[in-house]
């Protein structure tokens, strides 16, 4: 089923209303950062950074005292298990007028976020959203749908400290189809791509070469993955990589068997490996049975060359198991 073009009219009328309202009023976060959600979201990530936890570390640190995880912004501003919704709130809005029209299946596509300066304990953050752009009728592996883009911004009184781009599909669901199953093209004839920018650029180029290549702090010398810009131990910005023998062992999974992914055969085990190095990196794992998978199994790496611009990595089990 297509849209019809009053029909997207009526969304474009729509998503113009709600994006001339500009960004949405500040909506407080209900609890200062604090300790004992900062506890709980380092254990769930693995993050040892003591800075984050002890007092006694980060007084001696370049941030004179405890610091909140960057990657933390939206979890202070998150609305609970029961939020309430607030109607002038532009991604809902927009949500709304997207399930009248019959797109009432939804996706997230992807999401960029901008850190200012860290946050400390005891400061009290708002949240702003904003609507930047509604794109469709888009036909996808899918269904048929609209790309809605929204933006938040995070603050402490009158101070932005952080930013996120948020995009997500609102989709019809695609009829289900009664042909059998094709196999997976080799290589895939459509690929979700990763967003490639100077931080990760350097990664994709050691796929291409054949290697798989960690961070390594330029200063205080921690690997860590995924890239990023600056050290979380010492703060140094200068960088170098290392080669990794690419072996490690399963230290979580989950196997995927819908929505439907463009190019993958479904169920599909996304695995995260805890590499012999020390440092943990997320994907697909093949030749293996998904209900035969288990933690700590024994992987090594693989590459899958997509085309001139872009080769994937993925697991195997290792030959040495």
């Amino acid at each position: 089923m297509t849209s019809t073009t009053t029909e997207a009219e009526e969304i474009r009328a729509a998503a113009n209303r709600i994006a001339e309202r500009g960004s949405s009023a500040p909506r407080p976060a209900r609890d200062p950062v604090n300790l004992p959600m900062i506890n709980n979201w380092v254990e769930a990530m693995g993050d040892a950074n003591p800075v984050y936890t002890s007092a006694e570390v980060a007084e001696k640190s370049v941030h004179g005292g405890l610091v909140a995880p960057p990657a933390m912004a939206q979890v202070w501003t998150m609305g609970g298990l029961n939020p309430e919704r607030d109607p002038d709130d532009p991604l809902y809005s927009m949500m709304g007028a997207l399930d009248e029209a019959g797109y009432t299946s939804v996706v997230a596509t992807n999401c960029e976020q901008t850190y200012h300066r860290y946050l400390r304990h005891g400061e009290q953050l708002a949240v702003t959203t904003k609507l930047d752009s509604v794109v469709g009728p888009k036909t996808t592996g899918l269904g048929e749908g609209w790309f809605v883009t929204t933006r938040n911004t995070w603050y402490v009184g009158d101070e932005p400290v952080a930013e996120m781009m948020f995009r997500v599909l609102k989709f019809k669901p695609a009829e289900a189809k009664t042909a059998e199953p094709q196999s997976e093209p080799e290589p895939p004839a459509e690929v979700i791509r990763p967003a490639i920018n100077q931080d990760t650029a350097y990664f994709w180029e050691g796929t291409a070469a054949g290697e798989l290549r960690i961070q390594r702090c330029g200063g205080c010398g921690l690997l860590r993955h995924p890239p990023g810009p600056m050290c979380p131990e010492c703060g140094a910005t200068q960088r170098t990589h290392l080669v990794s023998e690419g072996l490690g062992e399963v230290y979580s999974y989950v196997v995927h068997h819908r929505p439907a992914i463009p190019g993958k055969k479904l169920p599909l085990v996304i695995a995260l490996v805890a590499l012999d190095e020390g440092v943990r990196i997320l994907g697909e794992l093949h030749d293996v049975d998904p209900e035969e998978v288990t933690i700590g199994q024994r992987v090594q790496v693989a590459y899958q060359r997509v085309d001139d611009e872009l080769t994937l990595p993925y697991w195997k089990p290792s030959e040495d198991a």
